[in-house]
Protein backbone atom coordinates (compact mmCIF):
# COMPACT_ATOMS: atom_id res chain seq x y z
CA UNK A 1 0.00 0.00 0.00
CA UNK A 2 1.52 3.38 -1.04
CA UNK A 3 1.48 6.15 1.46
CA UNK A 4 -0.46 9.47 0.88
CA UNK A 5 2.46 12.56 0.34
CA UNK A 6 2.38 15.19 2.69
CA UNK A 7 1.70 17.90 -0.22
CA UNK A 8 -1.62 15.76 -1.26
CA UNK A 9 -2.72 15.82 2.46
CA UNK A 10 -2.02 19.63 3.05
CA UNK A 11 -4.46 19.88 -0.44
CA UNK A 12 -7.00 17.82 0.36
CA UNK A 13 -6.98 19.72 3.73
CA UNK A 14 -7.09 23.04 2.23
CA UNK A 15 -10.24 22.10 -0.37
CA UNK A 16 -12.30 21.11 2.86
CA UNK A 17 -11.53 24.63 4.67
CA UNK A 18 -11.82 26.65 0.78
CA UNK A 19 -15.48 24.85 1.47
CA UNK A 20 -16.34 26.55 4.59
CA UNK A 21 -14.76 29.99 4.09
CA UNK A 22 -15.08 32.78 1.28
CA UNK A 23 -13.93 37.07 1.78
CA UNK A 24 -15.54 39.69 0.52
CA UNK A 25 -14.60 43.79 0.11
CA UNK A 26 -15.40 44.34 3.91
CA UNK A 27 -13.84 41.00 5.57
CA UNK A 28 -11.09 39.49 2.56
CA UNK A 29 -9.79 36.41 2.47
CA UNK A 30 -5.82 36.01 4.32
CA UNK A 31 -4.84 33.18 2.02
CA UNK A 32 -1.34 31.29 3.23
CA UNK A 33 1.35 29.98 1.37
CA UNK A 34 4.57 28.72 2.96
CA UNK A 35 7.36 27.54 1.15
CA UNK A 36 10.28 25.78 2.32
CA UNK A 37 12.44 29.26 3.06
CA UNK A 38 9.27 31.95 2.70
CA UNK A 39 6.35 33.01 3.23
CA UNK A 40 3.69 35.03 1.47
CA UNK A 41 -0.20 36.54 2.56
CA UNK A 42 -2.76 37.79 0.11
CA UNK A 43 -6.26 39.27 1.09
CA UNK A 44 -8.56 38.45 -1.50
CA UNK A 45 -12.40 39.23 -1.80
CA UNK A 46 -13.89 36.51 -3.85
CA UNK A 47 -16.68 37.90 -4.71
CA UNK A 48 -14.75 40.06 -7.12
CA UNK A 49 -11.82 37.82 -7.46
CA UNK A 50 -9.07 39.96 -6.71
CA UNK A 51 -6.43 40.47 -4.51
CA UNK A 52 -6.30 43.65 -2.29
CA UNK A 53 -3.33 43.33 -0.87
CA UNK A 54 -0.47 41.17 -0.04
CA UNK A 55 2.95 41.11 1.86
CA UNK A 56 5.57 38.60 1.19
CA UNK A 57 9.05 37.82 2.90
CA UNK A 58 10.79 38.29 -0.16
CA UNK A 59 10.17 41.74 -0.15
CA UNK A 60 13.43 43.84 0.60
CA UNK A 61 11.40 45.66 3.45
CA UNK A 62 11.46 42.97 5.41
CA UNK A 63 14.31 41.29 4.22
CA UNK A 64 16.43 43.71 5.60
CA UNK A 65 14.59 44.18 8.61
CA UNK A 66 15.85 40.14 9.60
CA UNK A 67 19.26 39.20 9.03
CA UNK A 68 19.38 35.24 10.26
CA UNK A 69 16.93 35.24 13.41
CA UNK A 70 14.76 32.67 12.11
CA UNK A 71 11.94 31.82 9.97
CA UNK A 72 9.37 32.53 12.60
CA UNK A 73 10.47 35.71 13.44
CA UNK A 74 10.46 36.75 9.48
CA UNK A 75 7.07 34.82 9.35
CA UNK A 76 6.03 37.87 12.42
CA UNK A 77 7.20 40.80 10.40
CA UNK A 78 5.37 39.65 7.13
CA UNK A 79 2.40 39.54 9.46
CA UNK A 80 2.67 42.78 11.06
CA UNK A 81 3.07 44.55 7.76
CA UNK A 82 -0.51 42.94 6.60
CA UNK A 83 -1.77 44.53 9.44
CA UNK A 84 -0.11 47.71 8.48
CA UNK A 85 -1.67 47.37 4.49
CA UNK A 86 -4.81 46.09 5.86
CA UNK A 87 -5.04 49.70 7.87
CA UNK A 88 -4.23 51.47 4.64
CA UNK A 89 -7.00 49.68 2.74
CA UNK A 90 -9.43 50.36 5.51
CA UNK A 91 -9.88 47.02 6.56
CA UNK A 92 -10.39 46.09 9.84
CA UNK A 93 -11.36 42.27 9.86
CA UNK A 94 -10.63 39.11 8.20
CA UNK A 95 -11.11 35.37 7.49
CA UNK A 96 -7.85 33.32 8.08
CA UNK A 97 -6.82 31.20 5.40
CA UNK A 98 -4.05 28.99 5.97
CA UNK A 99 -4.01 26.86 2.79
CA UNK A 100 -4.36 23.64 4.43
CA UNK A 101 -1.16 24.20 6.40
CA UNK A 102 -1.56 22.69 10.23
CA UNK A 103 -2.05 26.38 12.42
CA UNK A 104 1.44 25.83 14.29
CA UNK A 105 5.00 27.63 13.72
CA UNK A 106 5.23 30.14 10.98
CA UNK A 107 1.90 30.28 10.09
CA UNK A 108 0.58 31.07 13.69
CA UNK A 109 3.36 33.35 13.59
CA UNK A 110 1.87 35.11 10.60
CA UNK A 111 -1.99 35.50 12.06
CA UNK A 112 -0.96 36.17 15.62
CA UNK A 113 1.29 39.39 14.45
CA UNK A 114 -1.25 40.40 12.10
CA UNK A 115 -3.87 40.23 15.60
CA UNK A 116 -1.58 42.31 17.39
CA UNK A 117 -1.18 45.06 14.59
CA UNK A 118 -4.67 45.60 15.10
CA UNK A 119 -6.44 43.30 12.53
CA UNK A 120 -9.03 41.40 13.57
CA UNK A 121 -8.95 37.60 12.50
Amino acid sequence: MSRISGKVRRVVRHKRLRRKISGTADRPRLAVYRSLKNISVQAIDDDAGKTLFSASSLESSIKDSVSGNGKIDLSKNVGELLAVRAKECGVKEAVFDRGGYKYHGRVKAVAEAARDGGLKI
